[in-house]
């Protein structure tokens, strides 16, 4: 078997290139993108490992906080690896936090690259300047600002053609969405077209399916919304 090749129990000895990988828990063939990978440190701690790095065996499951938590009960992580772990209190806790921070750090990257736009009236004119590849709202914004914006930016994005970008998406609070920004009371900002923002939406992707339930509703707070859409 080769170095890149997975068993059945869904580990790996590296990363490779392989398009796919096998969920440890559900027994299915997934994307990296979809997964998880998990690694055993030098402690004998199971660790998270978001950007598919780390050296060693790698245990995927499938990138949904459920999942994660009956991996951590059944003992899959230690079955899968064929030795001893140590599996952290709140592991699922700890993988969404993780998430989350990767995601406003690749946010804190797109605007440090000058792709980032805050602020209703400077979201607005990028908007009709069709210069907006994703709207960006906090996940407690009010509605009435969202959905003036939201029109705007689906009537616009229809008047392209609707090919390129159209994401809609309130998967940060806006004290991330500040952190990101290192500004105060950011609720509404606009990503322009290019790697860092693509990269957004990959992670932002990740960090839905991750708290979404088996039905794919998002399992959030009372009160909070938190999602993706498509313009």
């Amino acid at each position: 078997m080769g170095a890149t090749a997975l068993d059945r129990g869904g580990t790996d000895e590296a990363t490779g290139d392989d398009p796919e990988r096998t969920c440890a828990v559900l027994r299915a063939t997934r994307t990296p993108d979809e997964l998880i990978r998990f690694v055993r440190g030098p402690d004998g701690h199971v660790v998270p490992d978001l950007a598919n790095r780390l050296p060693g065996r790698g245990v995927w499951v499938s990138c949904e906080r459920s999942i994660v938590e009956t991996a951590a009960k059944k003992n899959v992580f230690a079955r899968s690896l064929k030795k001893p772990v140590v599996v952290p209190d709140g592991l699922a806790d700890l993988v969404e936090k993780l998430l989350q921070q990767r995601l406003t750090s690749t946010l804190s990257l797109a605007n440090k690259a000058g792709l980032v736009k805050t602020g209703f009236t400077k979201v607005e004119i990028a908007i009709e300047k069709g210069e907006v590849f994703a709207l960006l709202h906090a996940s407690d914004a009010a509605d009435g600002g969202q959905n003036k914006l939201n029109s705007k930016f689906k009537a616009i994005h229809a008047e392209i053609g609707g090919k390129k970008g159209g994401h809609i998406l309130t998967v940060l609070g806006s004290e991330e969405l500040s952190l990101a920004m290192g500004r105060p009371h950011v609720v509404h900002a606009a990503l322009a077209k290019g790697g860092a923002a693509h990269n957004f939406i990959k992670d932002a992707g990740r960090l839905q399916r991750y708290r979404s339930n088996s039905s794919g509703e998002a399992a959030q707070p009372p009160g909070s919304r938190s999602g993706t859409e498509q313009a």
